[in-house]
């Protein structure tokens, strides 16, 4: 039996992120040879992460990157808000982001089979869940071109991240208005931006309501349509009242530094997510089964 030193396992430790038990137990299994037994690691690791990609990932961290003529963002998931935390998966996400925002990437097929120091995203996305036992998924991409607009970008507390592409104004409005979406979650721009069937499905709910309670017929059109305004108002981000100063709509934010939203984009980590949740008896016998 090879004599496992421990700098044999500190040098495995550094080349895998691999736990100390776990490197001398390859490191035993390899008959000491660093090489074969950092092969053994990774083929543990892919059947690890194999295992966790079956756990829901709905929490997680958005991230963003931008440079003079672009910007993203990013949704990764993972199971926990401690995962979340944890420099590794911090590590991971932040290059990740660089890596789609050099390399112009818009979807997460593209961005997982780009280069990540040699390797794949993808491998190196497996290489972080075997290190933390936590599921690991880039969820969704944002990119886009500012074509020399004004670019406002806000992350409140890695948790909901905001986008907006500004004509006018400046840096201070574009940031306000990155937090207006982040914190408002305005669906739209304006209420041209409304989709005709949506537009058309309100009116129809309200002209309904409107009737059942008994309002004259020769009234309805007059009634429904100020109800439809304030219901737009609350959706539309020109509609909204400025969550500076309640009293100044965006409109008249956007008017009074002669500005306009071209472009928006809010993620929320886990928005559409649905979590399983188990009682700790049913989660003990799920992971008995998955050993």
């Amino acid at each position: 039996m090879a004599n496992i030193t421990a700098a044999m396992v500190k040098s495995l430790r550094e080349k895998t992120g691999a736990g100390m038990m776990d490197c001398k137990k390859a490191l035993s299994e390899a008959a000491g040879d660093i090489s074969e037994a950092e092969t053994i690691l990774k083929k543990k690791g892919l059947k690890k992460a194999e295992k966790s990609a079956s756990r829901t990932a709905a929490e997680g961290k958005i991230t963003q990157a931008k440079n003079d003529t672009a910007v993203v963002m990013l949704e990764t998931n993972c199971e926990t808000d401690f995962v979340g935390r944890d420099e590794n998966f911090n590590g991971f996400i932040d290059k990740v982001t660089q890596i789609a925002l050099n390399n112009q990437i818009d979807n997460v097929e593209a961005l997982l089979a780009s280069d990540y120091d040699g390797q794949s995203v993808e491998d190196a996305r497996k290489a972080l869940v075997a290190k933390i036992g936590d599921n690991v998924q880039l969820r969704r991409i944002m990119f886009t071109q500012t074509d020399g607009q004004t670019v406002g970008a806000y992350v409140h507390s890695g948790r909901i991240g905001a986008i907006a592409l500004v004509n006018g104004g400046d840096d201070a409005l574009a940031k306000d208005i990155a937090m207006q979406i982040a914190s408002m979650k305005p669906q739209y721009i304006t209420t041209d931006d409304v989709p005709g069937d949506v537009m058309a499905k309100e009116k129809e709910i309200l002209m309904e309501r409107a009737r059942n309670s008994g309002k004259p017929e020769n009234m309805l059109e007059k009634i429904v349509g100020g109800q439809l305004n304030k219901q737009f108002n609350e959706i539309t981000l020109v509609g909204q009242p400025f969550f500076k100063d309640p009293d100044t709509s965006i409109a008249g934010l956007l008017k009074k530094h002669n500005a306009t939203v071209t472009k928006m984009v809010r993620f929320e980590v886990g928005e559409g997510i649905e979590v399983v949740k188990m009682d700790f008896a049913e989660e003990v016998m799920a992971q008995a089964k998955g050993n």
